[in-house]
């Protein structure tokens, strides 16, 4: 038997980082990465595909958004079962209830909205612990599973959940944290084969049989393997079970570290900008040190206004920056300024000199004024 498993779709992530131009782009990158498991689904022969949690970024989207999803869904050959997570719970304003989402569902899609066992394919159950608030009051894996028998000879029972395991030390206060131990379990005692586990955006192994597929397209720069979903085989008979990874994302974000000291070291950092393909699919967050005279940091305002231009995102990591500005006689000399500019020079390379933020901003300051009298604007 053989499955496909993903989560975390968040169909409808605002991305408020990017800017109006890319997030469009975003968006239906979202949507291209769900039609992309549908035709893995065909081509690798799965009998269906599980989807662990938050299926939807909220609760409360605009309809269009739903009628994309379904668009989408509508080519899958397969069943797909989606798990509530915590970003689309069962709670009151749930938009599995929807009229958007009722009216329109297609038949082969079901919302697992509760554990009990839903028989997805003949032989095949699945036991999914879906979310009904933002706050579930304990463990929901485990109260979904409790009173689970010995999967009968010649079936196969998966486990559906959503949540941070204790392995991975989730936050402390939270009541729903999900034990592993009892996962462990519930395997070693043979009443279930498989447990597929959203949250987690990145694709993680928790334990022999417990996976984490992660998001199909990345969501943050703190992922290490994300945009990737599970190709799932499990032998009736012996239960034993192979996971595929499979990369489905075409996003990348990724942070850049360069330390630049000197004009050569400028225009390595804008070569190895160069050669990054897909500029308008990765998002880039830079880390960058050293000291630069104004000239050259000049010239890296202008590579960086540049590339801002070609990437999804081009962002200075400030916290964690520390690129300091000299200003340099030889920069200006053939500046020709005189008066007020001259003396503005002066008292921001007084200033330059200096420490705190008073330095910074005066080292800022003097990037400007070279670029602004070097296009004598």
């Amino acid at each position: 038997m053989r499955f496909i498993a993903t989560g975390d779709w968040q169909l409808g992530m605002t991305a408020h980082y990017l800017s109006q131009e890319a997030r469009p782009r975003f968006h239906r990158a979202r949507l291209d990465a769900v039609a992309r498991i549908g035709e893995v689904a065909a081509e690798k022969g799965a009998e269906f595909v599980l989807v662990c949690g938050d299926v939807f970024e909220t609760n409360q989207l605009d309809r269009a958004i739903i009628a994309r999803a379904f668009e989408v869904l509508a080519s899958f050959t397969v069943p797909v079962v989606l798990l509530p997570g915590n970003h689309d719970p069962l709670d009151a304003s749930s938009i599995y209830d929807s009229p958007a989402f009722v009216s329109r569902v297609p038949g082969h899609v079901h919302v697992l909205r509760d554990s009990e066992p839903f028989e997805v394919v003949p032989g095949i159950e699945i036991v999914g612990a879906p979310w009904f608030s933002k706050h579930p009051q304990g463990d929901l894996v485990a109260a979904a599973t409790a009173d689970l028998a010995e999967v009968a000879a010649g079936a196969v029972r998966i486990i559906a959940g959503h949540g941070a395991v204790s392995v991975l030390d989730p936050d402390r206060e939270s009541l729903a944290t999900i034990d592993t131990d009892n996962l462990q379990t519930l395997l070693r005692e043979d009443r279930a084969q498989f447990v597929a586990l959203g949250d987690r955006h990145a694709t993680y192994e928790v334990a022999e049989r417990i996976w984490y597929p992660g998001a199909p397209e990345v969501t943050s720069r703190r992922e290490d393997d994300p945009g990737n979903i599970l190709l799932v085989d499990i032998d009736r008979d012996s239960h034993l079970a192979g996971v595929e990874k499979i990369p489905v994302g075409t996003w990348t974000y990724t942070v850049i570290e360069a330390d630049l000291n000197s004009d050569e070291d400028v225009a390595e950092f804008e070569q190895r900008l160069n050669a990054m393909p897909d500029k308008d699919r990765t998002a880039i967050w830079l880390v960058l040190r050293g000291t630069l005279p104004t000239a050259a940091k000049a010239r890296l305002d202008d590579i960086l206004d540049h590339f801002t231009d070609l990437f999804a995102l081009v962002s200075l990591w400030e916290r964690h920056m520390d690129l300091a500005v000299i200003a340099a006689d030889e920069d200006f000399a053939d500046l020709g300024l005189s008066g007020y500019l001259q003396e503005a020079l002066d008292e921001l390379s007084e200033q330059a000199a200096g420490d705190g933020e008073d330095a910074v901003t005066a080292q800022d300051a003097l990037g400007l004024l070279f670029r602004f009298a070097r296009s004598g604007s």
